[in-house]
């Protein structure tokens, strides 16, 4: 089954403040129970969307402007902490389709690559005009060309970003899931192992 080739996002988002942001504050701990990954989405952030009282907080996800909001903006060393795949499987199922930030923790990065969910790095100057062009206005499309490599705005906001050429060819040729690459080839790994003679 040929995968989708992803080259570029397009679509509205939301700045989500704070550095380290860690995969246990995307998704809490007491959330992984599950078996599968289904449900997972309306967990994210859970424990700074909702107080102790159960009630929402002032979080970004909860302001109705960014409702629908699927790129999320992010500072430094986003993703970081433990290598859970919770954390964008969860980012992923409450309907992100990329993430923009200052720098991004490796293995998170990698964990996102194989959802089909660019992570892109930009400066901190840039990722401070991107949180003020959405806040200013909610509405703003935004996209994301791994092409070229640039962010684009419909406000005129023209941004350059990086990010790791593993991903980005992964990505672009729809070669993004390592476990679908396998049952692809499935007869070529059978050819090989018999011209091996050593597997049975």
């Amino acid at each position: 089954m040929a995968l989708e080739k992803v080259t570029q996002v397009s679509g509205r988002g939301v700045f989500v403040p704070g550095a380290d942001i860690d995969t246990d504050r995307i998704i809490p701990a007491r959330f992984m129970k599950c078996v599968t990954f289904d449900g997972l989405g309306e967990f994210a952030f859970y424990d700074v969307r909702i107080d102790s009282e159960g009630k929402p907080t002032q979080h970004p996800l909860n302001d109705t402007r960014f409702q629908g909001a699927n790129i999320l903006i992010a500072g430094i060393n986003f993703g970081c902490g433990s290598s859970r795949e919770h954390a964008p499987q969860s980012l992923r199922k409450y309907g992100f389709d990329a993430v923009i930030a200052e720098s991004f923790a490796e293995i998170f990065n990698g964990n996102c690559t194989t959802l089909a969910m660019p992570c892109v790095v930009a400066s901190a100057g840039d990722i401070a005009t991107l949180r003020g062009a959405v806040e200013s206005d909610p509405l703003l499309q935004i996209t994301i060309d791994l092409g070229h490599l640039r962010v684009t705005t419909s406000a005129g906001h023209s941004i350059a970003i990086t990010m790791p050429e593993s991903a980005r060819d992964a990505l672009m040729a729809g070669r993004w899931d390592p476990i679908q690459e396998l049952l692809d080839n499935e007869s070529n790994i059978d050819e090989r192992a018999h011209a091996l003679g050593y597997i049975a």
